[in-house]
């Protein structure tokens, strides 16, 4: 079952009403006192429903939740999608791009919100189990490169985290330097993937993605890292790992 309501983010957007989801796990009724893990997802427009992302495919959570069976509380909420506002908000560090300009990186205001607001939201409205070893995070493309901003410093918070084609090329080396002064704990998991018909996207894809490993694999990170074979940058590709990252996250 996935609830639906409108939510504000006043420090990002004061006058962008955005949708919140909420999906809860079968059989959750059933039992009145137990608890969930949950899975905090990016661009939640993208995963539920087909009807409601942006490039008319979704991941299909909802539908794989039900099949499934899966014990675990999935909330996200939808990203502003005026103009390039995404990328700003989605970035943990300002960067330039030839074709944008100065991308502002927002992305310790959105995870504050998230961290601050939005999470006790979730654990009031629902039966969480709201510790870090059960907080998990998932999104693609600058989702994915938050997500391991979340997974890093925000450790504190979040115990696992799936990166889908994370978008690491926007500058490796700020990537680098977030994971090097981060306090990673030694149970952490991270997920990261790359379709192999998108790592020739951007020139610096394939080095950021070998260096981020690497610098993951030294902090101590149980770390999965998939090369998907014909995997492209897409909803439709995405959907078709679902399967699999949340069985490395461990459902």
């Amino acid at each position: 079952m996935v609830h639906k309501w409108e939510i504000h983010i006043p420090q990002l957007s004061p006058q962008l009403a955005r949708i919140a989801y909420l999906c809860l796990p079968e059989g959750y009724g059933d039992d009145p006192e137990r608890r969930y893990p949950v899975l905090y997802m990016f661009d939640g427009q993208n995963v539920f429903f087909d009807e409601d992302a942006s490039f008319g495919t979704s991941w299909n959570m909802a539908r794989y939740m039900q099949e499934s069976g899966t014990p675990l509380i999935i909330a996200a909420v939808s990203c502003n999608t005026e103009g390039d506002n995404r990328l700003h908000e989605y970035s943990p560090f300002a960067h330039g791009t030839p074709s944008l300009g100065l991308i502002q990186g927002r992305g310790r205001t959105t995870m504050n919100w998230l961290v601050r607001e939005f999470k006790p939201l979730i654990d009031s409205m629902a039966r969480t189990l709201p510790g870090r070893e059960d907080t998990l995070i998932a999104g693609s493309s600058m989702g994915g490169l938050m997500s391991l901003y979340a997974a890093t410093a925000y450790n504190d918070v979040f115990s696992r985290a799936a990166c889908l084609s994370p978008s690491l090329w926007v500058d490796p080396r700020k990537v680098h330097r977030m994971i090097r002064r981060a306090h990673i704990a030694p149970d952490t998991l991270i997920y990261m993937d790359y379709g192999g018909e998108e790592m020739g996207n951007h020139s610096q894809t394939l080095g950021a993605l070998c260096a981020t490993s690497r610098d993951l694999l030294l902090s101590g990170v149980d770390l999965t890292l998939r090369i998907v074979p014909g995997g492209t940058h897409s909803e439709a590709s995405w959907a078709e790992r679902v399967p699999t990252f949340m069985h490395c996250l461990g459902f």
